[in-house]
């Protein structure tokens, strides 16, 4: 097992990240974020999508200043681009007139090293990372697997002292990820790489537990260290051991933790404050299906969420998000890593279509508060209409313009099936086919 060293190659103290928006006002990202990155270690940030782990990645890469706090390697604060830090990109980043060798050499460039001695370490971090033969090869001429190779030489070949990976294998098929992870860890764990240290972003919890000697868990709005958890298991790591499982488990709980969410009784104004939730951007059918697989044997209405996980064909942050569009809906209860259907969840699933509807509908309203808000805006609207942008500027009062529109797309979607309004792609339009009095 990796043994864990007690010197600090990096230090994160109390780094914030606000963005400016469009209308000037600021996005806050990051918060209070807070660790520590020892030599011979695996660190693996484990977060939600859209938490805020690649923006810190490129922060601690000096890619992007911080707001505020600061970054240390190694004694000194980190404000632009360093020699020492090298990064791996999930969508490869090679450049596809290059060959492979001259993208591995690409990295070399800045350092004032003669040309042979750029050719020799190129060759030398290509045969390593297993691409020996393939140094005239374009990338459009590579699998994604050679691709990710490629960037894994371009990042080593600098002899960094440490490795950022911004989920690097989520890109490729399954098999492809397995392999690459596995030369990976053997080329860490006999030292046949420079690498004094690594930082993991990933969403997939048994890629942390595979690789990683530590876990931080990254929590949401704003992004920050919410856990930690440490691996003390031998590697190589058996799945199927207990010990595996258990620790999987414990992630599951940790990660779909219960937030706090506000409710809204129909018939009351929503204040500005309450439309700044994040939804899940699911269909009505994936909430469906998966409450659905729920009900059915062998869970009957009850499932273990690492065991879930492993039965359906989608990505752990796919499940993820249907998941907590049902806890906010209120169709299901999540705890301790278990997802239990609620008597709503229960009755949808008996129910017919048109009931099914209805369920939803009531859920919907008593639940979100920009359906409520929505509702509300088309009935004092004359013609009980509105464009899509009315609502989007809002949103964009308390999110980015990406999260403005990706929830704005799922309450659409959800609104139309429950038909609370209807929406016309062509126009952009939101209306009320049967408008009602003052909610």
């Amino acid at each position: 097992m990796t043994t864990i060293a007690t010197q600090n190659l990096l230090q994160i103290k109390d780094v914030r990240q606000a963005f400016t928006k469009n209308d000037g006002k600021k996005l806050l990202v990051l918060e209070g974020v807070n660790m520590e990155l020892h030599d011979k270690e695996i660190v693996a940030l484990l977060g939600k999508s859209g938490s805020g782990k690649s923006t810190l990645l490129r922060i601690i890469a000096g890619l992007i200043e911080p707001s505020g706090g600061e970054v240390m390697f190694e004694g000194d604060k980190v404000t632009s681009l360093t020699r020492g830090i090298s990064m791996v990109f999930q969508t490869f980043a090679l450049f596809p007139w290059l060959t492979v060798l001259e993208n591995v050499e690409l990295g070399l460039e800045a350092q004032g090293l003669s040309e042979k001695e750029v050719r020799r370490r190129a060759l030398d971090a290509i045969d390593l990372i297993g691409l020996d033969g393939y140094e005239s090869a374009y990338p459009r001429e590579l699998s994604g697997g050679m691709k990710q190779r490629v960037g894994f030489a371009r990042a080593m070949v600098v002899n960094p002292e440490i490795l950022l990976m911004d989920e690097p294998f989520s890109a490729l098929d399954v098999l492809t990820a397995e392999t690459l992870k596995t030369d990976f860890l053997d080329l860490w764990l006999e030292r046949k790489i420079p690498i004094r240290s690594v930082l993991l972003v990933t969403h997939n919890i048994e890629e942390a537990v595979v690789l990683a000697d530590r876990i931080l868990i990254f929590s949401s709005n704003p992004g920050h260290v919410s856990s930690e958890i440490r691996v003390n298991l031998p590697h190589p790591r058996d799945r199927l051991a207990p010990e595996f499982a258990n620790l999987v488990e414990e992630i599951y709980s940790l990660m779909t933790a219960k937030v706090k969410t506000k409710e809204v009784v129909v018939g009351t104004r929503v204040t500005d404050i309450t439309l700044g939730e994040r939804l899940p951007r699911t269909s009505p059918n994936q909430l469906a299906g998966l409450m659905e697989e729920i009900a059915a044997a062998p869970y009957n209405g009850h499932a273990d969420l690492p065991a879930l996980d492993n039965a359906l064909q989608m990505s752990t942050e796919e499940l993820f998000q249907i998941i907590e569009a049902l806890r906010i809906l209120r169709f299901a209860e999540v705890d301790k890593g278990d997802i239990t259907l609620t008597e709503a969840g229960r009755k949808f699933v008996a129910a017919d279509t048109q009931k099914r509807k209805s369920i939803f509908a009531e859920q919907l309203l008593k639940h979100i508060p920009l359906a409520t808000y929505i509702k509300r805006v088309l009935n004092e609207r004359p013609g009980n209409r509105a464009n899509r942008m009315r609502f989007l500027t809002k949103l964009e009062d308390f999110m980015s313009e990406v999260e403005a529109r990706e929830v704005l797309t799922a309450i659409t979607s959800w609104g139309r099936y429950a038909e609370i309004f209807s929406y016309d792609d062509n126009s952009e339009v939101l209306s009320m086919e049967n408008p009602t009095a003052e909610d």
